[in-house]
């Protein structure tokens, strides 16, 4: 284990694919774009993460790659999965994840899905508001419910907040009202945002927490849990932290506010299990420019923002790319999508460069590609089809 002091990062993927990987991509006859999966790199990232965060209770952010080959690592593994809908619900379970082991962490839930989750077991329900509460009362009576706090954080490449949480103030008034509509308080949760690079940013959620914690103590509510949420990052383009500096970071928080006397600790991974997991084979449909004195280059590639890499959106995630020609010299080039949309820009502000040499008819991979790639892709714009998925 490392201290939360130390600087450990891991190295951008440079990078040599699994063998097994590279040997499907190599023979696949698959039209592209599509992605697949290494489910034997999804059980390493979960038996890392469980190592780091030793008798934390861990529950898979479903809405990162719900497939049914990712959920069984989980279900395999004894872990638990975050869900945002009943549909995502029914994929769990199918999979042989228990009821036991979902917690249903969307703060904005349809009544007949609250209904349909207390009526196979669910007993875990997020919320950031009174109403939210209520609604869980009258759906999910005898529920354990937790309240997620609103948090100010920097260092995330694609951030949360705003939409999800409420104030310490609000979540003292919700927690205390719980037991008069039937409900039990169970724990506090927040979400520092996704691809979170700074492990110091636990901390300052983590301080409210307690203070919480006492508060309700003084009006006779002891809580169980905090849930930690996600944010745990995946390696793209930049050095990251080893997940062992996060985990040191959140116990020295943990001792620092709680002492003694920490609750039991829950986190939702979903890009930190799924993101190296995934490869993206696309094929380059063209390569241009926009005049004779353009320094850049334009590569259009048959996979764009509308199919799976919507993450793309602010140039936020940057993927690392691989090419067949990796020996010329590489030039400036602006990387964009298929469609007939502007806004299919990949990067046009984060300097890539690719092999000058390259052209139509190329193979570019996508690397690091598992997370909130094709459940973003759309169902068919511009008649295009969705993005195949394949596992190995």
């Amino acid at each position: 284990m490392h201290s939360a002091a130390e600087t450990v990062l891991r190295q951008p993927l440079a990078r040599a694919l699994p063998e097994r990987l590279e040997h499907f991509l190599e023979h696949t006859t698959l039209p592209t774009p599509f992605l697949v999966m290494d489910q034997q790199l999804v059980a390493e990232r979960l038996a890392e993460l469980t190592r780091a965060f030793e008798g934390a209770q861990l529950y898979y952010a479903v809405k990162a790659n719900p497939l049914p080959q990712v959920l069984s690592v989980l279900a395999r593994s004894g872990g638990g999965c975050d869900v945002a809908s009943a549909a995502e619900i029914r994929l769990c379970l199918r999979a042989g994840i228990p009821a036991a082991r979902i917690s249903f962490g969307n703060t904005i839930k349809r009544p007949e899905d609250i209904a349909f989750a207390h009526a196979v077991g669910i007993s875990r329900f997020a919320v950031d508001s009174a109403e939210e509460l209520e609604k869980v009362a009258r759906f999910a009576p005898g529920a354990r419910v937790f309240v997620r706090l609103l948090v100010q954080t920097v260092g995330a490449q694609w951030p949360l907040s705003r939409k999800f949480g409420c104030d310490a103030d609000m979540a003292l008034e919700i927690l205390l009202s719980a037991p008069g509509l039937g409900l039990r308080p169970h724990g506090l949760s927040f979400h520092v945002g996704s691809q979170q690079i700074d492990p110091s940013q636990w901390d300052a959620p983590l301080a409210s927490c307690a203070d919480l914690f006492r508060r309700l103590r003084r009006n006779g509510i002891e809580l169980e849990v905090i849930n930690i949420g996600g944010g745990f990052p995946a390696q793209y383009t930049t050095p990251i932290p080893e997940i062992d500096v996060y985990a040191a970071a959140i116990r020295d928080s943990l001792q620092r506010h709680f002492g003694a006397h920490a609750p039991a600790l829950a986190l939702e991974p979903g890009r930190a299990l799924v993101a190296e997991a995934g490869v993206i084979e696309t094929t380059v449909l063209l390569v241009s420019r926009k005049s004779r004195n353009d320094v850049h280059r334009w590569v259009y590639l048959d996979c764009g923002k509308f199919g799976g890499l919507a993450e793309t959106m602010d140039e936020a995630i940057r993927y690392p790319l691989l090419t067949p020609r990796r020996h010329a010299p590489r030039v400036p080039s602006i990387i964009a999508g298929p469609t007939c949309d502007s806004a299919d820009i990949l990067y046009e502000r984060t300097p890539y460069s690719l092999p000058g040499d390259l052209r139509a008819g190329d193979r570019v991979r996508i690397l690091s590609a598992g997370a909130y790639t094709y459940t973003y892709a759309s169902v068919g714009f511009n008649g295009l089809p969705p993005l195949r998925v394949v596992c190995r």
